[in-house]
């Protein structure tokens, strides 16, 4: 036998009752979606057919309103609130997306405490007590004392046909005799509050402790331009203020007219039975509908003869509106207050901003966020834009009827159907739109783990091999019908004589073709914009950038600006942390020119990669440039052009080739596709770099660092690199060691740090699901023929190999050993750490470096200190 359900008498009882409630929706939560819609069905289809009685209840016990427009807010709350949300997900999984791991899940927030106006008592607990149904959750209201009986019975028969569908009883009760403590004790113990009502039970709700959806005053101004329809705009303000006498919030309050209507539209109020109110009249109507700055309870939802007659004012017992012409939109003025009756104040504008300015002073008066409209030609949408950005409002009305326009779906099938309005944070509420049931439900996110798409990005041509430039660029002319070729590369190179085997080309397929040679070793921006004067000067339809990785870089920068002359340095230099989502959108590249990119030495990898750096001279001030619009579109690797490289310069660019490899092979983005680049890139360093060195003639061996140097670059192009570069920029940029061998002084030692197996932090990337460094240095020294019985030992093995590798081509063992003084290299190292953890290279190191690490790498650095592991 079913226990019977408390009686609330008290807030002893109360307590109890929200008890069973709570045992009654815990059973409700685990109904299926289902079960729920049958009962949201049967309860609805309850409630639609007591419409009739239930206004009828409404009217008699409140005295207010009209009770054939209270069967129509009836009808509305059960069926557009029905026909809204009858195939809302509301159970479970709302959403899903299997590809990308992704769903939602909606649960029940536990206990509504709805607070039910005297104004709307019947069709507003039907329609909380419909959103409550739907999404599992319990209801208890509060109904205005004055408004009881008919609250209740509407609540009963939703009630009955819900338990009937199968819903767990007791899931919907009321307070029976409603006190402001028994009202105080349901908001305060409910996990939602619903407030519908005047300021002062909403202020209470939202002060209760509870999170509340509540609903602030409306005060809605109506605008009339001299545009406007004007039979549609008067008679749809009577229809709005006339129905339920007024008293939905967001009917009209004031009508402002602009001034080359006014007396057609006042024509049109007094033949559609509306009475304007003459002086004495105008004032009695004020201090009765208003008294001491707030609305007269006893005239809330009475006709406009009964108010008159309350005023001491006679007019046409079938009077519709009483329309009072005012012209202070002051808080002092009567009629610029909400009146919740069929009373309207009018004004009249001189032009459409004048109307604006009242309309906006109107809603500060008191309807700040709830609705505003607008009477308007249309196609004026000049003036609809204005209005709707003047207005503080959370519901612009265009030519529609507040009442019935404000709560949805009547004349705009777009707005949410609702009796409950949210004004935002205008109306200190916390809703803007018009509440439903997705505001009743808490909504898991579930987020299974998943790696996000990688890439592989390359030039569109890539040629290599000893002599194969001319071949390659016979292309411009043959495949690309290039006209106009501009040459970039550096003084040494130009005298050289490595740029007239390129201008001989062209000359020989007749593309014209000029030359700036003042590329320095660290190019400047100065530099770029004196030869971006040429280039626009000369037009060209190709650039060929020829050199180390100076010449290409500046090459790049003057080809982006020659591109897209309005872009800047630091937007395009902007840091990120996944290059696919980066704030800045950088501009489409080769509208104007194709790139082609000649290394001369083995060790940038520039001609394959997407990056350039550029130094401003006069700020010193560094700009690292990364895009992918940035990659050249065509690359020539020809040994022809590496076989003068001096030793130093061999040394340095071939150890950053093994570098770049190292990192990219154990970079948190590294790939499948990009192993095997760095990998056989860093075993011909290994094979050829200690040849190449000690023979600079040696062709075999320049020939396969040259194509080390360009897996290298393939690979760290899609993988990125790592904190040894960033530390490794900071020592070229505050001591000017050349930076393959600022690399390799640092290398070994990060290779340790790298490899801890408790790292404070490890870096953050999808695909890196655990530090497993040691491993990947491990299976690199395997590759490049280190053995030992575990990951451990090859580990050590492998920093021999590169330590003995170091020593071969004169890399020095210290920091200090290149001369940088104690004295500048201790002022120095808190700026260099805090950059070296800023640089860009940093974001896919596999371990996330802190600050203070970064100090102790350059301090061990520095002073030769022995660290055999960096774990924590």
């Amino acid at each position: 036998m079913t226990k019977k359900a408390t009686k609330i008498e008290d807030v002893e009882t109360l307590h109890t009752r929200l008890a069973e409630m709570r045992e009654a929706q815990a059973e409700f939560a685990t109904f299926s979606q289902e079960q729920v819609d049958k009962i949201f069905y049967e309860a609805a289809l309850a409630a639609e057919k007591a419409r009739i009685p239930l206004a009828r209840m409404a009217v008699e016990e409140t005295g207010m309103g009209v009770m054939e427009d209270k069967v129509i807010k009836n009808h509305y709350a059960a069926e557009y609130i029905f026909n809204k949300y009858k195939h809302m997900k509301t159970c479970g999984v709302v959403e899903e997306d299997k590809a990308g791991g992704y769903k939602v899940v909606a649960e029940p927030m536990g206990i509504v405490a709805a607070v039910i106006p005297t104004t709307n008592p019947t069709s507003t607990a039907v329609f909380k007590s419909l959103l409550a149904l739907k999404t599992r959750n319990a209801i208890l209201i509060s109904p205005h004392p004055r408004a009881k009986g008919c609250t209740i019975e509407a609540a009963r028969i939703v009630r009955d046909a819900a338990e009937k569908a199968g819903c767990p009883k007791g899931i919907i009760d009321w307070v029976p005799s409603p006190t402001i403590e028994l009202t105080a004790a349901v908001m305060g113990n409910a996990d939602i509050i619903l407030a519908t009502g005047g300021p002062g039970m909403v202020n209470a709700a939202y002060s209760s402790g509870k999170p509340a959806l509540g609903v602030g005053p409306g005060n809605t101004p109506a605008i009339i331009d001299d545009t406007a329809d004007i039979k549609l705009a008067v008679n749809s303000i009577i229809h709005s203020k006339t129905f339920d006498n007024g008293m939905i919030c967001a009917s009209e309050q004031s009508v402002t007219v602009l001034d080359g209507v006014y007396d057609e539209v006042k024509k049109e109020f007094a033949a559609r039975g509306c009475y304007f109110l003459k002086g004495k009249e105008l004032d009695a109507v004020r201090k009765t509908v208003i008294i001491n700055g707030a609305v007269n309870a006893g005239i809330v939802g009475k006709s406009a003869h009964f108010i008159a007659e309350t005023a001491g004012v006679k007019v046409p017992e079938g009077t519709k509106v009483l329309i009072g012409e005012v012209t202070s939109v002051e808080p002092s003025e009567e009629m610029a207050h909400e009146k919740l009756s069929p009373v309207l104040g009018m004004y009249r504008a001189k032009n459409f901003d004048d109307a604006l300015a009242k309309a906006a002073r109107l809603v500060a008066d008191g309807g700040y966020g709830h609705t505003s409209s607008l009477y308007v030609d249309v196609n004026e949408t000049e003036k609809i834009q204005k209005h709707y950005e003047a207005m503080k409002t959370c519901r612009i009305l265009i030519n529609t009827p507040s009442s019935q326009g404000g709560i949805g779906d009547l004349y705009n099938f777009k707005m949410t159907p609702s009796l409950t309005l949210g004004c935002g944070t205008w109306g200190g509420n916390s809703v803007s739109g018009n509440v439903g049931p997705q505001h009743l439900l808490n909504y898991k996110s579930v987020a299974e783990r998943r790696e996000n798409m990688l890439w592989l990005r390359t030039p569109e041509k890539v040629y290599f091999k000893k002599g194969c430039m001319p071949v390659a660029l016979r292309e411009l002319k043959e495949v690309y019908d290039k006209k106009r070729a501009f040459i970039v590369t550096d003084q040494f190179l130009y005298k050289s004589g490595f740029t007239k085997k390129i201008e001989e080309s062209l000359d020989e397929m007749g593309i014209v073709h000029s030359s700036f040679w003042d590329v320095a070793p660290d190019p400047t921006l100065q530099c770029a914009l004196e030869g971006l004067a040429r280039l626009r000067a000369f037009e060209p339809d190709c650039i060929i950038a020829i050199g180390g990785g100076s010449a290409m870089d500046a090459g790049k920068i003057m080809w982006s600006m020659y591109e897209n002359p309005d872009e800047n340095f630091e937007d395009m230099s902007a840091d990120f942390m996944d290059i696919r989502k980066r704030v800045y959108n950088f501009p489409k590249m080769g509208k104007k020119a194709f790139f082609v990119a000649i290394p001369t030495s083995s060790g940038t990898g520039s001609e394959v990669t997407p990056f350039a750096i550029i130094t401003d001279a006069d700020t010193g001030v560094k700009w690292p440039v990364t895009d992918y619009e940035l990659m050249p579109n065509m690359a020539i690797v020809d040994t022809d052009n590496m076989m003068t490289q001096p030793k130093g310069l061999t040394s340095a660019s071939g150890i950053d080739v093994l570098t770049h490899c190292l990192e990219a092979y154990v970079s948190m983005m590294a790939s499948d596709y990009t192993d095997g680049m760095a990998l056989r890139g860093m075993k011909l360093v290994f094979d050829y770099l200690p040849r190449a060195y000690e023979n600079p003639n040696d062709v075999e061996a320049r020939d396969h660092m040259a194509n080390a140097s360009c897996l290298g670059g393939l690979a760290f192009a899609n993988a990125f690199l790592g904190v040894n570069h960033s530390m490794a920029h900071k020592l070229g940029a505050f001591h000017h060691i050349p930076h393959g061998w600022a690399n390799a002084v640092i290398l070994t030692r990060v290779m340790r740090y790298n490899a801890s197996e408790r790292p404070a932090k490890m870096g953050t990337f999808p695909q890196y699901d655990h530090p497993h460094t040691l491993t990947r240095y491990a299976e690199a020294g395997r590759y490049c023929g280190v053995e030992g019985k575990d990951d451990q030992e090859v580990f050590e093995k492998f920093i021999a190999k590169i330590e003995e590798l170091k020593a071969f081509i004169g890399v020095k063992e210290t920091i200090k050993d290149y001369g940088v003084d104690e004295k500048y290299f201790l002022d120095t190292l808190d700026a260099m750490s805090e950059q070296a953890f800023n640089d860009q290279c940093t974001g896919a190191n596999p371990r996330y470096p802190l600050i203070s690490e970064i100090k102790e790498l350059y301090l061990d650095s520095y002073y030769n200190r022995e660290a055999k592991s960096y774990d924590v």
